[in-house]
């Protein structure tokens, strides 16, 4: 059948935790679910920096956060001068489209796909407005999309105040499909579709919405490690805003946004079925990392939490069913391994540049090593197999979980004895990754962080970004510094 094509879909501040088929009743994913059934599953993939653009660029680049620049979310940051997987695709005779949100700088950059059709959260302090912006004036409803006056960083919830068909997950959809009605026909396809939720705002359509406002949800991820310290304070300080009420309802709107881009996919794999091209089509869902959703008391990413940080990964199609029942499920992944892995699939050479590995290769990681953040409130991994160490330099905090029997990372170990051996083996493989402004954490071969602080809540009179309404463009503006 010639070489495969490949769909991606790629969804912002989806944990792997939140759908069906890894466990969660709260949820309904049956698309996933059903995918994951007559795919792979990856039970250990992760965002190696789980925030936004940091995590795009790895999977774009198969470059690790070292390599690429950005462990903490530089925005203003252009993309590194190396081939990107779209790039890679282009060159090997592909159609290349991206349908969604990018989120790389400058915004209109194509980062090799033949073409971008853009929706970007309203980011006009860039300069720029996007195509469903453009889409949603020509409907009528010009500089509208942020007048349900829920922000980008808040967990506060309503439904969506425009016509169904105006929300951004159906926009999203609709233009992707048209797309696979107007392909080219004489290549391959490598197309990727990029939706904008789960991420909030949370503002799920009704019809969504109706589907969990009178579910009655499990509880949250809870544990026994929580101390009066700088960082435990400070990564929990934006879950104190919501009563349980609105935690409540927050939970529900996050799980109706999944069920949204759950339901959407089902018409994408439709669309293709119906055009013929189904059956040499590689699907693959990915996510650029999760949200802690009011787990361990926490909200959003940039932690390094299995709500946060563990991604879900699937793939699945005809093409992918000499792998099944490999044990690939398994191995370790992240998202410096997205491009060679896809590269890999498809046949297509990968460059010297990539640092990932291919998820289908002999051999795999033996460990992963995340970083996010710089200041008081970084953070480190190191995930193996069987434990994941996690370390704060503020109070030189180490923690320790067994993975193989506490995925809910309830119980801490870095203080037991008979995990000594583990936690030194560990903390050694950390220290041997650190570079820059995080070796004044170390001396003389060991970690020594500095001394815990008290927290300090500061204030904020921006409501945390939020966006107003949207016509005439605004302009002058930055989410980062004066004003934000």
């Amino acid at each position: 059948m010639g070489k495969p094509n490949v769909m991606v879909i790629c969804v912002d501040e989806w944990a792997a935790n939140k759908m069906g088929c890894s466990g969660d009743t709260n949820v309904m994913t049956p698309t996933l679910d059903y995918l994951a059934k007559n795919g792979i599953r990856l039970a250990n993939a992760y965002s190696e920096c789980p925030v936004c653009i940091p995590a795009r660029r790895s999977l774009m680049t198969g470059l690790t956060p070292r390599s690429h620049g950005d462990r903490v979310y530089s925005d203003r940051m252009p993309m590194p001068s190396v081939p990107t997987l779209a790039a890679c695709f282009h060159e090997a005779g592909y159609q290349t489209m991206a349908v969604g949100k990018l989120h790389v700088y400058p915004q209109r950059n194509r980062i090799g796909f033949d073409d971008v059709i853009l929706t970007e959260e309203g980011r006009y302090d860039f300069g720029v407005v996007d195509d469903y912006q453009i889409w949603l004036g020509e409907q009528g409803y010009v500089g509208q999309e942020f007048m349900h006056a829920m922000g980008n960083n808040v967990y506060y919830t309503r439904p969506w105040h425009l016509p169904e068909n105006t929300h951004p997950t159906n926009w999203v959809t609709w233009q992707m499909a048209k797309q696979i009605k107007r392909r080219d026909p004489t290549r391959p396809f490598f197309f990727y579709c990029s939706y904008q939720f789960p991420h909030p705002p949370l503002v799920p359509a009704l019809t969504y919405w109706d589907m969990y406002k009178d579910r009655q949800l499990g509880g949250v991820l809870a544990d026994d490690w929580h101390k009066d310290r700088f960082v435990d304070n400070a990564l929990a300080d934006a879950a104190h805003l919501y009563s349980d009420w609105e935690k409540d309802r927050a939970r529900k709107a996050y799980y109706a946004q999944c069920t949204h881009i759950d339901y959407s996919v089902r018409t994408l794999i439709g669309t293709l079925r119906e055009s013929g091209l189904l059956d040499n089509t590689i699907l693959v869902f990915v996510a650029d990392h999760g949200d802690m959703l009011f787990d361990h008391g926490f909200v959003a990413k940039r932690l390094f939490y299995e709500s946060s940080a563990n991604i879900p990964v699937l793939f699945s199609g005809k093409p992918m069913e000499k792998y099944m029942g490999k044990g690939y499920e398994q191995r370790l992944f992240c998202l410096a391994d997205f491009m060679p892995t896809l590269l890999d699939l498809a046949g297509i050479p990968i460059p010297e540049t990539v640092e990932g590995r291919s998820l289908f290769g002999e051999s795999e990681a033996k460990l992963l090593f995340g970083e996010i953040s710089e200041g008081d409130k970084a953070t480190r991994m190191i995930r193996t197999k069987d434990y994941k160490l996690i370390y704060y330099p503020c109070g030189n905090i180490v923690q320790l979980f067994d993975m193989r029997v506490d995925r809910q990372e309830a119980h801490d170990l870095a203080d037991k004895p008979e995990y000594r051996e583990t936690r030194d083996a560990l903390e050694a493989e950390l220290v041997k990754r650190m570079y820059g402004c995080d070796t004044a954490w170390i001396k003389d071969g060991k970690l020594v962080g500095y001394p815990d602080k008290p927290y300090i809540p500061k204030r904020d009179f921006a409501l945390y970004n939020q966006r107003g309404y949207h016509w005439p463009t605004p302009a002058g503006y930055s989410n980062v510094g004066a004003n934000a």
